[in-house]
C-alpha cells in the first residue's frame, strides 16, 4: 500500500458519455500527480470515442487523452454501440467493468475506484436487477451497513457540502415505511465514522431533517417526528456526545444556511459539517441545484474508496463532445484526497 494512492475509474456505459468525460479529464495532465489512475473497460470504446470526438465533433487533440497513452485493464467485451442509444449489451459491459474493478480492488492491486455513469434499466435489461452501483459495491465487498453520501467543494466560498441520503432508489410512498429508528442510527453512525476517518472531523455538526412539511408541525402534517423520529432523536445525541445533533430541521428550512455558505452570503460556521435527509429528492435537489457540474457521490461503509460524478449516463448527449467533465474530476480528487486519508490514519 502506498500514500500515493492507485485507483480504478470504470467506463461506465459505453453508450453515454463516461469514455468522452474520462478521455477530457485524462487530458489534463495535474490530474495524474496526486494518484495512479487505471481504465476499466473496453481500449476499444475509449478507441472509439477518441477518433469520433476528432473527426466527427472537431474536438482537438490536446482535449483529450490519447487511448495508447492510457494505462488499460481490457475487457473483452465489445458490444455494438452507437452513441447515446443503450442497449442491454452496453447495460452488460459496465457492469461487467464494474464487476472487475471490485474484485482487483479487494485483491489490493487498486485502493479505490472512481465510477463513471451507468443506466440502471440497462443493467436490468441485461438481466441485472440491482437498484445502482452502489448496492453492487457494498454486495462484492461482503457489507450490509453502507450509505449514499453526496460531496462537493463551493468554487465561491472554498465551504464543503457533506449530504447523505437516509433512504436512496426507492419510491416515495415506500418512504415512511423504509425509515425507522435502526436504520436511522445506521446511517448516522456511518456518518459520524465516516467524518471522523475520512475527513478528520472529530467532533461534528450535523443537521437532520425532518419528515413531513415544518417537520410535522406537532402533528398537523404528518405525525412520523411526534411517534418516533424525535424520540429517536434525542436517543442518538446521548449516544453520541461528541457530535452535535441538530434537528429535527423543517425540510425546505435546513437547506438556508448550506445555501448561503455555498454562495459565501454568511459566516461557514453557521453551517453543519454534514446534512442528513431522510429520502432521494430531499438531499439531493439542493445538491443538484449548488453543484451539480461539482458533486460527487461518495459510498461510505466500504472497506475502500468509491466515488462517482452525481449526474448520469446523458444519452441525450453522447457523442456531440460537450459533456462536461468537472464532476468526473472532482470524484478523482475526492478519491484521491479520502484514499490519503485512509492510509495516514
Amino acid at each position: 500500500m502506498t500514500k500515493y494512492p492507485h485507483l480504478a475509474i470504470t467506463l461506465g456505459d459505453p453508450a453515454g458519455i463516461g469514455a468522452e468525460i474520462i478521455l477530457k479529464v485524462l487530458a489534463d495532465s495535474s490530474i495524474n500527480q496526486d494518484c495512479h489512475l487505471t481504465a476499466i473497460g473496453s481500449r476499444k470504446i475509449l478507441q472509439f470515442t477518441y477518433d469520433y470526438l476528432l473527426e466527427k465533433r472537431n474536438l482537438e487533440a490536446k482535449d483529450l487523452a490519447n487511448p495508447a497513452e492510457i494505462d488499460i485493464i481490457d475487457i473483452p467485451m465489445m458490444p455494438e454501440i452507437t452513441l447515446g442509444q443503450g442497449t442491454a449489451e452496453s447495460g452488460a459491459a459496465s457492469f461487467a467493468y464494474l464487476e472487475k474493478a471490485i474484485a482487483l480492488t479487494l485483491a489490493n492491486k487498486f485502493q479505490g475506484i472512481v465510477t463513471a455513469p451507468i443506466a440502471k434499466s440497462l443493467w436490468q435489461a441485461a438481466g441485472y436487477n440491482y437498484p445502482g452501483q452502489t448496492e453492487v459495491l457494498a454486495e462484492g465487498a461482503g457489507v450490509d451497513k453502507f450509505g449514499m453520501l453526496f460531496v462537493a467543494n463551493s468554487p465561491h466560498s472554498d465551504w464543503t457540502l457533506r449530504t447523505l441520503l437516509a433512504t436512496t432508489h426507492i419510491p416515495l410512498a415506500q418512504v415512511p415505511q423504509a425509515l425507522n429508528p435502526d436504520l436511522m442510527s445506521l446511517k448516522l453512525d456511518l456518518l459520524i465514522d465516516c467524518l471522523k476517518t475520512d475527513f478528520g472531523i472529530t467532533e461534528p455538526s450535523i443537521a437532520i431533517s425532518g419528515l413531513n412539511p415544518h417537520s410535522g408541525e406537532e402533528g398537523k402534517l404528518g405525525t412520523e417526528e411526534q411517534d418516533w423520529l424525535n424520540d429517536w432523536l434525542a436517543k442518538a445525541q446521548r449516544e453520541h456526545p461528541q457530535a452535535k445533533l441538530i434537528g429535527l430541521v423543517p425540510p425546505d428550512t435546513m437547506w438556508v444556511k448550506p445555501g448561503q455558505a455555498w454562495y459565501g452570503k454568511n459566516d461557514k460556521s453557521q453551517a453543519a459539517d454534514a446534512y442528513l435527509a431522510l429520502y432521494h429528492d430531499q438531499g439531493l435537489i439542493p445538491v443538484k441545484l449548488m453543484a451539480f457540474d461539482r458533486a460527487v457521490n461518495t459510498t461510505i461503509g466500504l472497506p475502500f474508496i468509491r466515488t462517482s460524478p452525481d449526474h448520469g449516463t446523458a444519452f441525450d448527449i453522447a457523442g456531440r463532445g460537450v459533456a462536461n467533465p468537472d464532476s468526473m474530476k472532482a470524484a478523482i480528487e475526492l478519491a484521491t484526497e479520502l484514499t490519503r486519508q485512509r492510509l495516514n490514519n
